[in-house]
């Protein structure tokens, strides 16, 4: 199996909500830097918590995620996956209501047959002026 499955066990998981699934990705022992509440997240425990927290709060709706600018470097047992994440949510009847995007950084391992993710750090900039995070990527050609 080649780590690029992981974007789509990720995307698939999040769509139904499937909190296991979701966690299957994930090395028992990982460490997440998340860009939401807190500093960092340490073990598989503590991610499943967030992400059930996050899928109650979608209600009825439901978040789509797709990969952009996707990186992957395999060197043997170990691969590092680079991506802009775009997070739509989305209603019950399809529609698009809003989305976020962020840069998301993996680290996995090979583990037998499959790959789990030990490490996932996520960003976005911030802009100079206001201090705000810039949540949608400019468009506009650099």
């Amino acid at each position: 199996m080649r780590p690029e499955y992981l974007l789509e066990a990720y995307a698939t998981a999040v769509l139904h909500k499937d909190a296991a699934a979701y966690t299957s990705i994930f090395d028992e022992n990982i460490r997440v830097f998340d860009m939401w509440q807190e500093w960092r997240y340490d073990g598989i425990t503590a991610w499943r918590e967030v992400a059930k927290d996050w899928f109650d709060a979608l209600g009825a709706d439901k978040d789509v995620v797709t990969f952009s600018d996707i990186e992957i470097t395999e060197k043997g047992e170990l691969a590092l996956i680079t991506a802009i994440a775009k997070f739509t949510a989305t209603s019950e009847q399809g529609e698009a209501l809003r989305y976020l995007e962020n840069r998301l950084t993996w680290v996995a391992v090979k583990k037998g047959l499959t790959w789990k993710i030990i490490h996932q750090h996520t960003s976005s900039p911030i802009d100079f002026n206001t201090m705000q995070v810039v949540l949608k990527r400019d468009k506009k050609p650099r």
